[in-house]
């Protein structure tokens, strides 16, 4: 697996890259990362909780961060939780898209209001694929010039 690029670097986060979480694929409105559990591993030898929440946080926030003009816009997490189903003991994959439609949309409201926002639900996966935890974040985008009414 190689490594995309990482873009918008006013968006580098020092601490996600010290998990070496890998972005297998990036494109508008996506993100399918991974977490490697080689370093990342708790007391027991399974993927830490806080690994889950950074895989989580980055997931969901990536495929906002990819359609803002960085100069006007900027991510924020209203709120993040991650539902365990079973410990992993390998890599933990996770992987969610904004449909076209959804990205109009929040454009739309960057531009009207200022603001805009979407819940990213999806799964995350141990390397056997099975189905591992579940995470669910409120992502909101907003303007440099967004005033709390």
């Amino acid at each position: 697996m190689t490594d995309v690029a990482m873009p918008k670097p006013e968006y580098r986060v020092e601490f996600v890259e010290r998990t070496g979480m890998k972005r297998l694929k990036e494109s508008r409105g996506h993100a399918h990362l991974l977490m490697p559990l080689s370093g990342n591993e708790n007391h027991v030898g399974v993927l830490y909780m806080g690994a889950y929440t950074v895989l989580a946080e980055a997931v969901a926030a990536i495929p906002g961060i990819s359609v803002l003009d960085n100069a006007r816009f900027f991510p924020i997490l209203k709120d993040i939780y991650v539902d365990f189903h079973k410990p992993a003991a390998s890599d933990v994959t996770a992987e969610y898209r904004l449909s076209e439609a959804e990205i109009t949309g929040l454009l739309t409201d960057l531009e009207r209001k200022g603001s805009a926002g979407y819940i990213a639900e999806f799964p995350m996966h141990d390397a056997d694929r099975v189905h591992v935890a579940t995470g669910r974040v409120t992502v909101k985008l907003l303007s440099h010039n967004w005033k709390k009414s």
